[in-house]
């Protein structure tokens, strides 16, 4: 357990949160959110005792081993993978290493073999000897295969250390597991192993996270920061947002009656109760949340951004046809080949596919920011396209490295200062923040900015890669139902689950060797062996999308 007491902390006269009181108990998994800055990694940096707090007392039960998830990606380049899986567990780790120097001496004395021997029954007692196919196990499970588990960290690609530092986090059971944001780079598949490996955990996990579906399917308690404090509130990522918007609609009606306010609070109460039957914390969130007074829940300060795509034109009958299209990467690696399917009116389709490049160069493709090798695209005359890519430092680059407002202003008819500054207001910059250089943006003002710029030009056909990168879960939500309000077509490229289950109407997937096109709703579509058998074709073995 961790207790909390009075714990505060300051920077210079910024008060980032104070007297903040908290138990973390075993056996809960607390996801921590917040707006962007609010301080969510810098509270798990004071949890796993990296920073130290200003003022008051944090104390973990003696004997608590904790494991945190590393951000370093490159601490660990001349170990071994399995060896760095199991460097998790340190102090199973070090005797490990100090029983094999003791018999790898030839010199080693009759004292020597007598700690040798103390060292074996200890490292037993701690299942080392079942440590390297347990670590091999948690390996496998995040998708890194089993041919790699003995490279260097250094031989793997970016993607794959993060699974790697995720399996050292998890390896040997610790009482308390701090993760800040796990599911980065995680496909599905893989999302939905943690979050089940998670809710099997009896232990203490603390995580943040921007994912929302990952957050509801763990989580038996939501840690939020703000107003400066940390309030602890049971239920997951949904039960928390829907309540404070609750609260906050009957805080804006202040003539319905006290007795309708509380009937509408006990129907929320009971019908989050219900569904918690099917969350994997089932039986202690519902146990929980019968308890609960929703009173106990203030609104949140958090404001959300307007994000409305607004088409200048509705789409005729021919929105997109593609021909045998093909593209190859800088290495000569096979993107996709032969590529063929047309858009139809009405299609909101979400890419998948195990390589994140492929699904990247088909994007740059459509938009025409890249040319294909070979094959033909063909758009509809009533179509107008805007794209947002990931890669977006050459709409910010100190070529052009002006205000806000003269940036967003080349992509707009009107060119009002005014009508620009509301657009700007309407993704929080405002007052001096419109004229702050373009150059100097953080990674989701860059995003905000796109968004904004997509709105101005009114496109009836939405191309977007990893919309949601950088974006805080208030932007997310927003954008989320912005994209399902649409009324034109988009193809989209996406991590996030919520975002692909509310919002895909079509899925396609794109393998070297042919493309998967299906109907099925994205839960549908993880779960059917159909795909799966389609997948395994394509690919010539099972793997991960």
């Amino acid at each position: 357990m961790i207790t909390i007491s009075e714990l505060g902390l300051q920077f210079g006269k910024r008060i980032l949160f104070d007297d903040v009181n908290l138990k973390f108990t075993r056996g809960n998994c607390y996801g921590v959110i917040g707006a962007n800055g609010a301080g969510k990694s810098t509270f798990l940096k004071i949890l796993s005792g990296e920073i130290e707090q200003t003022r008051g007392h944090m104390n973990i039960d003696p004997g608590n081993r904790m494991a945190v998830l590393k951000q370093n990606h490159f601490e660990y380049e001349e170990e071994e993978v399995l060896s760095t899986v199991i460097m998790g567990h340190k102090k199973m780790y070090d005797i490990m290493l100090e029983k094999n120097a003791i018999y790898e001496n030839p010199d080693a004395t009759e004292e020597d073999g007598l700690r040798a021997a103390e060292l074996e029954n200890e490292f037993g007692e701690m299942g080392g000897w079942l440590a390297e196919s347990d670590a091999a196990e948690i390996l496998s499970n995040l998708g890194v295969r089993e041919e790699d588990h003995y490279k260097k960290m250094k031989e793997l690609t970016g993607s794959e250390k993060v699974k790697v530092l995720l399996a050292q986090a998890l390896f040997g059971e610790p009482d308390i597991l701090i993760l800040d944001e796990p599911t980065n780079d995680l496909d599905a598949q893989t999302v939905t192993w943690l979050a089940d490996f998670l809710a099997d955990f009896r232990n203490t996990v603390i995580v943040a996270s921007h994912d929302r579906y990952f957050l509801d399917m763990v989580c038996t308690h939501i840690v939020d920061i703000d107003y400066n404090n940390i309030r602890l509130f049971t239920g997951n990522y949904s039960f928390w947002y829907e309540s404070s918007e609750l609260i906050t609609k009957q805080l804006q009606n202040k003539n319905k009656k006290i007795e309708q306010k509380r009937k509408e609070m006990l129907a929320f109460i009971q019908r989050f109760s219900a569904n918690a039957a099917k969350s994997r914390q089932a039986t202690s969130r519902k146990k929980a949340l019968e308890k609960l007074d929703l009173a106990e829940i203030r609104p949140s300060s958090r404001k959300y951004p307007f994000i409305k795509f607004q088409p200048e034109r509705e789409p005729g009958d021919r929105i997109l046809k593609i021909e045998n299209l093909s593209k190859n990467g800088l290495n000569g690696e096979t993107y996709f080949n032969d590529l063929t399917f047309t858009i139809n009116p009405g299609d909101k389709i979400a890419l998948l596919g195990r390589d994140s490049a492929a699904l990247t160069a088909l994007l740059d493709v459509i938009a025409g920011d890249i040319p294909a090798d070979s094959g033909n695209l063909e758009f509809g005359q009533t179509i107008t396209y805007d794209y947002l890519p990931n890669e977006n430092d050459s709409y910010f680059s100190n070529e052009k490295d002006v205000d806000l407002i003269n940036w967003l202003r080349e992509f707009s008819e009107e060119k009002d200062e005014q009508f620009i500054r509301g657009f700007l207001g309407r993704m929080f910059f405002s007052g001096d923040e419109v004229y702050k250089k373009s150059s100097v943006l953080s990674g989701g003002e860059k995003v905000r900015c796109l968004l904004s710029k997509m709105m101005l030009r009114k496109p009836n056909f939405l191309l977007m890669d990893e919309p949601t990168s950088h974006l805080d879960l208030e932007s997310i939500t927003s954008l989320n139902n912005a994209m399902k309000d649409f009324s034109g077509c988009m193809v989209f490229t996406t991590h996030d689950h919520q975002l692909i289950q509310t919002v895909a109407n079509r899925i396609i997937e794109i393998t070297p060797n042919g493309i998967i096109d299906s109907l099925l709703s994205f839960e549908e579509y993880l779960a059917s062996e159909q795909i799966k058998q389609q997948r395994e074709e394509l690919y010539g073995q099972m793997v991960a999308i």
